[in-house]
């Protein structure tokens, strides 16, 4: 009877204490947070503390209209706050320092709940693969809060929710995160794992299915098919036509048919230039609970600078 009483207190103990230092009405947030949020979703929340709506459309889109608070940093290629191009490589992360001040000076820190908001459905869905890049980019430099507004800026007017052209007042400050090391990979690791005696990671395709069959060449990759032992899953299976993601029991069939169901089994996810890969990062990390993912940033566009596709 004193073990269960002691255990009570404590476990009363622990839960005012996370009350008192989160506060009352965004401790469910913290601890809550969906891989994506719905439009009503984002405007009850809009008065939640450390609340960033980082809209990452291009400027002039964010300028017609946004959703009121959010601020603008554009994804853009080849160069933005959150990807650069070295060694003529597209979508590589940008160097630390550069980031971490691209970071601080749009007044996020690693305790914000920072929701991503994209454009929405598009074709080829780019856009969309936009948005995970952002979120995984934060996520690696120690983020740790992040959620994508589901279906997008879009799907915020569809819903018929209010916009401005209001732009908020920034606080920037000095952030320093922790970058995760372990999440991106060489492409000499890629060897290795696919040189595995006993085989190694599970590599993962994210492009369209035609260009992993070789049907379709792209112009960044010159020379058809796939990298040797790789599986196809492609990123666009991740959404539906309106540009909102499938539900968890759909995502869960898609990657365990392709990748199995154990959770700690090494994944390596590749694309072209690194724009879908970062998809299926997200949704296996972050929604389906896959602990062991690793993203292949190189991609397509190095791999055929030294080694060959094959066709199977």
């Amino acid at each position: 009877m004193q073990l269960k009483r002691n255990i009570y207190f404590r476990s009363l103990f622990l839960a005012t204490l996370v009350f008192i230092l989160l506060g009352a009405g965004s401790a469910m947030a913290y601890f809550h947070l969906p891989t994506t949020v719905s439009t009503s979703w984002l405007e009850a929340q809009s008065n939640l503390d450390n609340l960033v709506i980082l809209d990452i459309r291009t400027s002039a889109e964010y300028e017609t209209g946004h959703i009121p608070g959010a601020i603008n940093e554009p994804f853009e290629v080849p160069f933005s706050a959150w990807v650069t191009m070295r060694d003529d490589l597209l979508l590589e992360l940008p160097d630390k320092a550069d980031l971490f001040n691209a970071i601080g000076a749009l007044g996020i820190t690693k305790q914000s709940v920072v929701v991503v908001v994209t454009q929405g459905a598009a074709e080829p869905p780019f856009p969309l693969a936009n948005a995970t890049r952002v979120a995984d980019t934060l996520i690696y430099a120690g983020v740790r809060h992040v959620t994508i507004l589901d279906g997008g800026y879009a799907r915020w007017v569809a819903d018929g929710k209010a916009v401005t052209q209001e732009v908020p007042a920034i606080t920037p400050n000095n952030f320093r995160g922790s970058v995760n090391h372990r999440m991106f990979v060489t492409i000499d690791y890629v060897v290795r794992q696919i040189n595995k005696p006993h085989g190694g990671a599970i590599l993962v395709d994210a492009r369209d299915a035609d260009v992993y069959n070789g049907l379709v060449v792209e112009p960044w990759a010159d020379k058809p098919g796939h990298i040797p032992t790789a599986r196809s899953l492609p990123a666009p299976l991740i959404w539906n036509e309106d540009g909102t993601y499938k539900t968890h029991e759909e995502l869960k069939a898609l990657a365990e048919a392709v990748v199995g169901s154990n959770r700690h089994k090494e994944i390596i996810v590749y694309c072209g230039v690194g724009g879908y890969a970062s998809s299926w990062w997200y949704v296996l990390t972050q929604e389906l609970g896959y602990t062991n993912v690793k993203i292949y940033d190189g991609a397509s566009q190095e791999w055929v600078r030294y080694y060959d596709m094959v066709l199977d």
